[in-house]
C-alpha cells in the first residue's frame, strides 16, 4: 500500500455512510423528542435495537471497519443525551438498561508504554452491561468491563473492574457502595 494510500485509509476509516445518514435524517430532532425515531434509524443503519427503546439523543458512535455487526442493545433500555459508544470490540446490553446523560462505553486503550510515548499499543476488549442495570450520568465504563444484572453505577464513577449484579458502585476508581434488593427482577 502506498504512503498516500494509507493515509487516505486512515483519514477515512471513520466514515460509515448508514450511520451518516441515520444521524443526518435525525438531526433535525429536537432533544427529547423522536427518542423511537432515532432507535429506528440506528436498526435501520443495520444496528441491532430492541424494541421499544429509547434515544432522547442520537449516541456518538465510533469505531473502524463493520462497526454495525459490534453493538447489540436489548429491549426496552433508554439512553438518555450525549451518550458515546466506542465500538473498537463488541458492546452488549442487556433489556431494561438505562443510561444516564454523557455516559461512555469505552471498547478501546493504550498500553502504557516508555516515557517517551506513555500511550503505547492499542487494544480492544467488550463491554456488557446486563439486563436491568442503571449508568448514571457521565459514567464511564472501560474496556474489558461487564455491568452485572441489576448493579447501579453511579454518576461520574470509572468502572476499572467488573461490577457483581445487584449492587451500587461508585467513586472513582468506582467500589461497591452498597447491596442491592434482588427481587422483582426478570
Amino acid at each position: 500500500m502506498s504512503k498516500i494510500t494509507q493515509l487516505l485509509h486512515e483519514e477515512t476509516e471513520g466514515l460509515h455512510g448508514r450511520l451518516l445518514l441515520a444521524r443526518l435524517l435525525t438531526a433535525p430532532l429536537p432533544l427529547h423528542t423522536g427518542s423511537r425515531v432515532r432507535a429506528l434509524a440506528l436498526r435501520l443503519a443495520g444496528f441491532r435495537i430492541g424494541h421499544g427503546t429509547l434515544l432522547w439523543g442520537m449516541p456518538t458512535i465510533t469505531g473502524p471497519g463493520d462497526l454495525y455487526s459490534r453493538l447489540t442493545v436489548g429491549r426496552s433500555c433508554w439512553f438518555n443525551v450525549g451518550c458515546m459508544l466506542d465500538l473498537g470490540a463488541p458492546i452488549t446490553i442487556g433489556d431494561r438498561v438505562a443510561l444516564g446523560h454523557q455516559v461512555m462505553l469505552l471498547t478501546t486503550s493504550h498500553e502504557v508504554g516508555a516515557a517517551e510515548r506513555r500511550a503505547a499499543a492499542v487494544f480492544t476488549e467488550s463491554i456488557v452491561i446486563e439486563a436491568g442495570a442503571w449508568l448514571g450520568a457521565r459514567s464511564v465504563i472501560l474496556p474489558g468491563i461487564t455491568v452485572g444484572s441489576g448493579a447501579v453505577v453511579a454518576a461520574g464513577a470509572v468502572v476499572t473492574k467488573d461490577v457483581p449484579p445487584n449492587v451500587l458502585v461508585g467513586g472513582v476508581p468506582a467500589r461497591v457502595l452498597r447491596e442491592l434488593a434482588s427481587e422483582g427482577l426478570a
